[in-house]
């Protein structure tokens, strides 16, 4: 058996004095592609920013494979954000530090056929075009483990599922762990191995996606969640 690339054990996080995460033990297996499931305000993403180290744990232990080099897309970025950055999306690629080969190797890895996006301008790209560049951006360093927090809040429903698709595809190809932020259950059934879930007073549990009943999903977020099994 290989070891976990991440083992959480006990984890708490005091933030402004108020207790986000709280006790929360976890593992997450390499290759597998864990979705952490809860409601706003729950402390999902100030438990990834703890993981990659921004965040610093109150108490408890976070330990990463010692040959773990990981990929991570923060929340909320889009095209507007970026409004005005007189950058072209080759340099942006550029400040991964990265040569021009490896940048048409990256845009190869995303599906973009277009090698004229490099001379466009960041903020020009459509949402789904700019989403493709930001995964090339987290690739680029060949990591074995992503991070994703809520990764497609800038694009329609088609562009969606294109991202999730291309991240599947790529997470099989490469043999890539990933641990993502979603609200969409969907993605839940569709592509998870195993889903964390946080909620403020319910102590989080990992499970597999098919024992997530909607009880277990109204329990969480405290209220009816309607959803819809997608099957293979």
């Amino acid at each position: 058996m290989t070891n976990p690339i991440l083992q959480v054990k006990n984890l708490s996080v005091l933030f402004n004095n108020e207790k986000i995460i709280d006790n929360i033990s976890f593992n997450v297996k390499q290759k597998t592609f864990l979705t952490i499931l809860g409601p706003n305000g729950s402390g999902k993403t100030v438990l990834l920013k703890t993981l990659l180290g921004i965040i610093p744990p109150t108490s408890g232990t976070i330990t990463w494979d010692k040959d773990v080099k990981i990929g991570y897309l923060p929340q909320g970025l889009t095209p507007l954000k970026l409004k005005g950055m007189p950058m072209s999306v080759k340099e942006f690629l550029l400040l991964k530090k990265i040569n021009s080969s490896q940048i048409n190797e990256l845009l190869a890895k995303v599906d973009i056929k277009d090698k004229n996006i490099l001379t466009k301008k960041i903020d020009t790209l459509s949402g789904g075009q700019f989403q493709k560049i930001l995964m090339a951006w987290s690739l680029a360093k060949n990591p074995n483990i992503l991070l994703f927090d809520e990764p497609t809040t800038s694009i329609d429903i088609s562009g969606e599922k294109t991202i999730y698709d291309l991240l599947f595809k790529l997470q099989k190809e490469q043999g890539l762990t990933v641990i993502m932020i979603t609200h969409d259950l969907n993605i839940v059934y569709k592509y998870s191995t195993n889903v964390l879930c946080i909620s403020k007073n319910k102590s989080c549990h990992t499970t597999s996606p098919n024992t997530l009943s909607s009880e277990k999903l109204k329990e969480i977020y405290g209220m009816p969640i309607n959803f819809y099994k997608h099957h293979h």
